[in-house]
């Protein structure tokens, strides 16, 4: 069965680093979406000290990945990345689902 969502190299050194660097352990980190931005979506990703019981759990190499139950249907397929650009840095999404972003690019509906 093939994962929910895809992690791109750059994105799991990220995450790896964002893990070291905090003050307390983290089991990993958590993927979300919530109702938010002008198009209505928005990616929420916060640090993650356990498994819920009903999240997907994507592991990379060494790194765990939780997706709250209520975004799945909406990022399936969807490959995450890391850009570090002069302009701006973050996660990216590329996800096949969406029908159409905002101009700000914060936030998608599908």
């Amino acid at each position: 069965m093939p994962t929910p969502l895809t992690i791109t190299p750059a994105a799991l050194d990220r995450i790896r680093l964002l893990l070291e660097k905090r003050e307390k352990p983290a089991e990993g980190i958590r993927i979300g979406v919530k109702t938010k931005g002008c198009s209505g979506l928005q990616y929420s990703i916060e640090y993650a000290d356990a498994k819920n019981p009903m999240d997907e759990e994507v592991i990379e190499d060494d790194v765990k990945i939780f997706i709250d139950p209520k975004a799945i249907m909406f990022i399936l397929g969807t490959e995450m990345d890391f850009v570090d650009e002069q302009m701006q840095s973050g996660f990216v999404f590329k996800n096949p689902n969406e029908k159409g972003k905002c101009g700000c690019g914060k936030s998608f509906h599908v």
